[in-house]
């Protein structure tokens, strides 16, 4: 494929915005090579500047689970942005939106919007602190929750030690007090709470994580987290950024039947425009200002741009579920994946949980952090690009997860798995 466009196009932004992208997530830096630059998308396509046509797996790293540019959204951002695009006070969209989401989510009784997923985990964060009265932070491997501070921390560390930054400009001192432990290890777990639960504030982690690649959590860990979070007073928070209202109406939490203290939402429940939120149970929720002594603010929270959107989808996922359609679609993909997979001889696990899934380039089970890292990163740089040759967009990292929208169908289905097929074939050869 021609992409000589997009490649002025990055040179331009790389001398305008550090790295040319405004996320790191979009430099392409895990499989080398120049990102492509966006026109414009329509259901299960990008189409790039280049005019090249892509299936696209990514949807906006998960919101688009209803395709791209659908007519019911487009028509509720123009509708709404007549009547002006932010107004600093509160609109009815609010609590629309609230009682939707409070509908789907039955851990959640009240909740406050915010900007961001980033900004949704931070101020979930700050809120257990202040309901505990207590300081430390337990988080796992691999678990991505935005750019807060106290949670970028380096990974794959001894289990109960302190963390260390892992990004310059964060002081030691914001990290001193976050624990990182090993996804799906319940002794690891069970010891640490055993040592210092009386001064844990909470425990944060992705129910299905997406940010070291898919991993479904194993038997009995969300069952033991849940139970020893009660039992010694901690606030249980499920990062649900990806997985809320995509892997079934009421979230990961809903599938896997887990019921938290409080929710991090983002991506969906935006429709596709910046927007996160935080929610669960009221005693707790009661704590943030106005209401509580809690503080966080937002000049464009509630946007009434991100909420027409938002209450569009939601609407449309209560009122239509499309998760057997996409539980149906996906499963047809992974079954393909791993065929053409085993055909070529190629070492791979798939991890897939919905509409949610990883291939990874190794032969050993992918269960955490440490697992995913013993993938073959070069040789998942080869498929990628040669699926983006054929057509097909998917994540450009190993670690992170792939997404279906319900405009992946049977045709679409078919047109990926010969991508994968003729792709396997060409990095064995």
């Amino acid at each position: 494929m021609q992409r000589s466009k997009s490649k002025s196009a990055f040179d331009r932004a790389k001398g305008l915005i550090p790295g040319g992208v405004n996320s790191p997530a979009r430099a392409f830096g895990g499989v080398g090579g120049t990102p492509i630059f966006i026109d414009h998308a329509a259901g299960p396509y990008l189409f790039d500047i280049d005019g090249n046509k892509y299936i696209d797996f990514i949807g906006s790293w998960g919101p688009m689970i209803l395709g791209h540019a659908h007519p019911k959204v487009v028509e509720a951002i123009q509708t709404t942005a007549i009547k002006g695009s932010s107004f600093g006070a509160p609109t009815e969209m609010e609590s629309q939106m609230a009682e939707l989401i409070i509908s789907m989510v039955p851990s959640i009784e009240m909740v406050r919007m915010v900007n961001s997923g980033t900004e949704a985990t931070m101020s979930a964060l700050r809120l257990a602190r202040g309901y505990t009265g207590r300081d430390l932070i337990v988080k796992f491997a691999g678990c991505y929750h935005g750019h807060v501070d106290s949670l970028l921390v380096q990974a794959g560390s001894a289990a109960t030690t302190l963390g260390v930054p892992s990004s310059p400009g964060i002081p030691k001192g914001c990290t001193a007090d976050t624990i990182v432990l090993r996804y799906n290890d319940i002794e690891e777990l069970k010891n640490t709470f055993n040592k210092m639960g009386d001064k844990i504030a909470c425990v944060i982690l992705e129910p299905v994580v997406g940010n070291m690649g898919l991993i479904p959590p194993s038997s009995g860990f969300l069952k033991e987290l849940r139970g020893l979070t009660t039992q010694f007073g901690a606030v249980l928070i499920l990062d649900e950024v990806m997985t809320g209202f995509r892997l079934s109406a009421g979230g990961a939490q809903q599938l896997l039947g887990i019921e938290p203290d409080l929710t991090a939402l983002g991506k969906i429940v935006g429709g596709g425009l910046p927007v996160g939120a935080y929610g669960g149970k009221k005693e707790i929720m009661a704590k943030v200002m106005p209401s509580g002594p809690v503080y966080q603010a937002g000049t464009l929270s509630g946007n009434p741009l991100a909420m027409a959107a938002g209450i569009v989808v939601l609407t449309e996922l209560k009122k239509n579920p499309p998760y057997e359609k996409l539980e149906k679609y996906a499963q047809r993909l992974e079954v393909g994946l791993r065929e053409a997979a085993y055909s070529s001889k190629i070492p791979h696990v798939i991890n897939r949980v919905g509409s949610m899934w990883t291939l990874f380039f190794t032969s050993t089970p992918v269960t955490d952090y440490d697992s995913a890292k013993l993938s073959d990163t070069k040789m998942f740089s080869k498929f990628f690009w040669a699926m983006m040759d054929r057509g097909v967009y998917l994540p450009c990292s190993q670690f992170e997860a792939a997404f279906n929208s319900i405009t992946h169908d049977d045709a679409i289905i078919d047109l990926t798995l010969k991508a994968a097929r003729d792709s396997f074939a060409e990095i064995n050869s």
